[in-house]
């Protein structure tokens, strides 16, 4: 795999450390956990949802937390103090804690999250503020500064 450096680029662009950092980020070849498996998909143009299997967890062992751009999703499994140890003879599902974390666009937002048959849903947007939205100029005759 091939490694990228961009520090000719921080010479130039001021402000833009935060994108280096995720290119960092992205090129980590750190193991990611499978567990547990997830879809993201695109809706629209600015909606998009992610899909985890979460089997065996319920509302109250799950957590979602959204920060800085990065969506945490965590499940916990209550301990259980059964006296009586339960014996397997094949376990297929996994009844493990975990953390996921999502690095979030600029102005995504988390709509909400619902729980059914398994499958937690999150759904997200962008919003983009107006402020950064295109906006037409009209073009009027005369100088604008003179008519101050």
């Amino acid at each position: 795999m091939r490694t990228v450096d961009l520090s000719p680029l921080y010479r130039s662009f001021i402000g833009f450390d935060h994108l280096a950092s995720l290119m960092d980020a992205a090129a980590r070849t750190d193991k990611q956990p499978s567990y547990p498996p997830y879809n993201i998909e695109a809706l629209g143009k600015d909606q998009y949802r992610i899909t985890m299997a979460v089997a065996g967890f319920s509302e109250d062992e799950l957590s979602i937390e959204s920060e800085n751009n990065t969506l945490k999703v965590a499940g916990t499994k209550a301990d259980k103090d059964d006296k009586q140890e339960r014996k397997f003879i094949h376990q297929g599902i996994a009844e493990r804690n975990f953390e996921r974390k999502f690095q979030l666009g600029d102005h995504v937002k988390v709509l909400g999250a619902g729980l059914e048959n398994g499958l937690l849903v999150i759904d997200l947007e962008r919003e983009i503020p107006e402020a950064l939205k295109p906006r037409k100029i009209e073009i009027g005759s005369g100088n604008l500064l003179e008519s101050k």
